[in-house]
């Protein structure tokens, strides 16, 4: 594997009217390599939304550099797909027309749209969409619908395959299934592991729960606040071994254990209350 993504010496301070600035990161580091799965966890309020919008390209850091193969890139990009915690769907569009509608901006422009290059290449896109519905377990009848027509889950797997359209290299999601029911999210836990087996998409996956960040990642990385004045900076980076898992997907229990020891050595007890 190479490298992808390095965050080097990062901090980010907010301006606070009427107070004292607030300093959420500070000498953040952290390499990911092209391909890993990296599960971001940590207590509210650490930074882990934060560090992926620097990633995404939405926020610029105070100081220090986010480079992406190499290069600080300071506006998002096709290489680089999010998909936030609200499903982040066009309510007065079709399912079709959501996932579609990304490439179609980007590659025309109001004229090139009067072009029979683009009715052609909207017939591919749309191909490449149903696709993706398929892949993700969507009806092919689902793809006439509205967002309203469809549930929190199945909403999810749309915005899921609105981002995957763009073909990414980088797959950025901010506690994407912390708002569906226990049952629906665990479906979209495995659904997310296989994609990211056949699809080899780096992906970085913001959560507070630690169950959720053992079961995706192959690396578990901890945030956590370093000082009295409440900054944040990786306390704990997890690697998870290949053959920790059993069939089912889970991780071994003496794997977990150990994990779950890093954590509370790291700091972070409260991540690890669930398993005690």
């Amino acid at each position: 594997m190479s490298k992808l993504i390095e965050l080097e010496d990062i901090c980010v301070i907010y301006p606070v009217h009427g107070q004292a600035p607030k300093t959420v990161l500070a000498g953040l580091h952290l390499d990911i390599q092209r391909g890993e799965f990296i599960a971001v966890c940590g207590q509210t309020g650490c930074g882990k939304s934060t560090m992926l919008r620097l990633i995404l390209g939405a926020e610029a850091p105070t100081s220090g550099r986010v480079l992406i193969e190499g290069e600080v890139l300071p506006r998002p990009d096709r290489n680089r797909g999010y998909v936030p915690q609200k499903y982040s769907l066009f309510p007065d569009k079709t399912v079709l027309d959501n996932i579609t509608f990304g490439p179609e901006m980007e590659e025309f422009n109001i004229l090139g749209r009067l072009t029979p290059r683009f009715f052609k290449r909207r017939t591919e896109l749309r191909e490449t969409a149903h696709a993706l519905l398929q892949q993700m377990g969507l009806d092919p009848s689902d793809a006439h619908k509205y967002p309203d027509q469809l549930s929190g889950g199945m909403q999810q797997r749309v915005a899921i395959a609105q981002a995957l359209i763009m073909r990414p290299k980088i797959l950025l999601m901010d506690e994407a299934f912390s708002a569906l029911d226990p049952t629906t999210r665990s479906g979209m836990q495995r659904l997310l592991r296989t994609l990211w087996a056949e699809t080899g998409t780096t992906i970085l996956f913001v959560t507070h729960n630690l169950n959720e960040a053992l079961y995706l990642g192959t690396r578990v990385v901890v945030l956590g606040k370093q000082n009295s004045q409440g900054s944040s900076r990786v306390i704990a980076d997890l690697s998870v071994p290949a053959d920790a898992r059993t069939d089912d997907g889970q991780l071994r229990r003496d794997v977990l254990d150990r994990l779950i020891h890093q954590v509370e050595q790291a700091g972070e007890p409260q991540l690890a209350e669930a398993y005690s």
